[in-house]
């Protein structure tokens, strides 16, 4: 059953181990200075994460939650961080891999305990150990996914990491209902229904969404579609106050859950 306070946008409360992780002096002052438009805090609890908890975070990029998930897992948890591909020919991959790992190593106080893995649903790798994961994370990325045409075979990855009654977490840029797939691919904003479908297929039941992420003031129409707002700024300079005053995109925040019993993954 969808949750209708979290319908409804009521705030979740924060536990004091979070608390510390996100107010942490070890996180990047670069990072933590988008805390305003991401509001960390509020979406983890909304997802019901506990210290303890097995967390897999895909596609974790620079680390922008990873930096929070890894202190705060590490006394009790456990935390993958399935990155991208090792062995890939494309470049980004290569490079925000590599930069992820080194940033691991050199900040071990902040990493410790983070065990860096993939996932790249073509190549069949193993992001965890299958039916281990509490909660599986992604923040931003379905879009990636659609583009590279195996949106639903990453969910079907999801379901399978998923322990039994375990949870499913998506943030990602919203586009306006009846936006067609392209347009979806072209902008980077995917429409709530798209998610939803791509997760049920999957075997997972929506069990709450929130609007804790959602931005009003972003209409979802720009040139360099959600790239144009910050952080990306992709038009430079050209209208950079008027886009800087919209601020990061509207997001939807959903939670989907494994059942506990029958099929789901």
């Amino acid at each position: 059953m969808i949750s209708l306070s979290a319908l409804a946008g009521a705030a979740p409360n924060c536990d004091q181990q979070l608390l510390a992780a996100i107010d942490s002096p070890l996180r990047s002052p670069h990072f933590a200075a988008r805390d305003s438009y991401r509001h960390p805090c509020t979406t983890l609890a909304f997802f019901g994460l506990t210290p303890s908890s097995q967390v897999v975070e895909i596609w974790p990029g620079g680390g922008w939650y990873s930096e929070i998930l890894a202190p705060y897992l590490a006394p009790a948890g456990k935390f993958y961080a399935a990155h991208f591909p090792a062995a890939t020919e494309v470049q980004y991959f290569r490079k925000s891999r590599a930069d992820f790992e080194q940033r691991v190593s050199a900040e071990a106080q902040l990493f410790n305990g983070t065990r860096i893995t993939e996932f790249y649903p073509p190549s069949g790798a193993v992001a965890a150990p299958a039916g281990s994961a509490d909660f599986v994370l992604t923040f931003r990325n379905v879009h990636n996914w659609m583009k590279a045409g195996f949106a639903p075979a990453a969910f079907e990855d999801f379901a399978r990491l998923l322990k039994p009654g375990g949870v499913l977490g998506v943030v990602e840029h919203r586009a306006k209902p009846g936006t067609s797939e392209q347009q979806m691919i072209d902008s980077g904003y995917v429409t709530e229904a798209r998610v939803i479908e791509l997760a049920t297929a999957a075997g997972l039941i929506l069990e709450a969404r929130s609007e804790i992420n959602a931005n009003p003031a972003d209409s979802t129409d720009h040139p360099k579609g959600v790239w144009t707002l910050p952080p990306s700024l992709r038009l430079g300079d050209e209208d950079r106050v008027k886009y800087m005053a919209i601020g990061e995109s509207d997001r939807m925040t959903l939670k989907f859950r494994k059942p506990v019993s029958g099929s789901g993954s």
